[in-house]
């Protein structure tokens, strides 16, 4: 495949992968300026030339994906038999610059619940690139009139109308942040068991106060799962330093503490909770 569908393919199957470009051609070189390929661990699509310029590369490409490195990269390398080389003599006899851009696999959400807290918070998620899912078991909540604000979304939107929402947790992509914020209580608790039997998930958070939380952690225990597995599940969600209640609010708190956490899992490499402690928010 060429390097445009590489990079669809390498996003829909959530693997990193570095766009390599000729950025710069002086003098003669085996392709022109512009030219691109995706590079991933195992595997090349496309070319930028063939010989030592691609190997070259290829290689600075794979450490960037080993080393979890998110900015882009240049590097000059003169064609010549004159010139120093690692993957064997290329004398076309000009100089290219390459840029290498990582292509990191991006955050995915779930929410449960498109009610007004739910749909103000897919209203903000929807301006950073990831993979946002929307699941409710209310139809009319996702009509395409109602989400026609996501329109112009940045996130990729994917929409599950489900009649039985944990069933959804089974389909979310591996590592993906669920944020659990239905209109039914009972329905809350049900996903709340189903994400703890579930492996494949990031973080998990529960709206509500203090006192649901209690009654949930009573409730979750008795269906067996122990105290380790319960504390999982961050909830309340948000940040303590909004206290409104009303949906923007709780929403822009809620988002606030789920970016920070993107950025700490970006700095580091590691998964941590999408949400903070808050304050009771219903």
């Amino acid at each position: 495949m060429n390097w445009l569908r590489a990079v669809e393919h390498l996003r829909a199957a959530r693997q990193p992968g570095v766009l390599v470009t000729l950025a710069g051609v002086r003098g003669h070189a085996p392709r022109e300026a512009g030219a691109k390929m995706v590079v991933t661990a195992d595997a090349v699509w496309d070319t930028i030339g063939g010989g030592n310029l691609e190997a070259t590369a290829v290689e600075r490409a794979r450490r960037l994906i080993a080393d979890g490195r998110r900015s882009p990269e240049t590097f000059t390398l003169t064609l010549s038999d004159k010139a120093p080389s690692e993957h064997g003599r290329q004398c076309c006899g000009g100089e290219v610059t390459v840029l290498l851009e990582p292509l990191p696999v991006v955050p995915s959400v779930a929410i449960f619940g498109l009610g007004n807290v739910g749909m103000e918070l897919a209203r903000i998620l929807a301006r950073r690139d990831l993979e946002l899912h929307l699941v409710d078991s209310r139809t009319d909540l996702l009509a395409p009139e109602r989400l026609r604000p996501l329109d112009d979304a940045v996130a990729r939107v994917h929409v599950h109308a489900a009649p039985v929402p944990e069933l959804v947790l089974g389909e979310v992509p591996a590592s993906t942040h669920v944020l659990i914020m239905t209109h039914d209580h009972a329905e809350d608790a049900a996903l709340c068991d189903a994400a703890l039997r579930c492996d494949h998930l990031g973080t998990v958070g529960l709206i509500g106060s203090a006192s649901k939380w209690r009654r949930f952690q009573a409730v979750l225990a008795a269906e067996g799962h122990s105290p380790d597995a319960i504390a999982r599940i961050v909830s309340p969600i948000g940040t303590a330093e909004l206290r409104g209640k009303d949906p923007s609010t709780v929403a822009i708190g809620v988002a606030a503490a789920l970016v920070r956490s993107f950025e700490q899992q970006a700095l580091t490499g590691q998964r941590h909770d999408a949400a903070g402690t808050a304050r009771e928010s219903r």
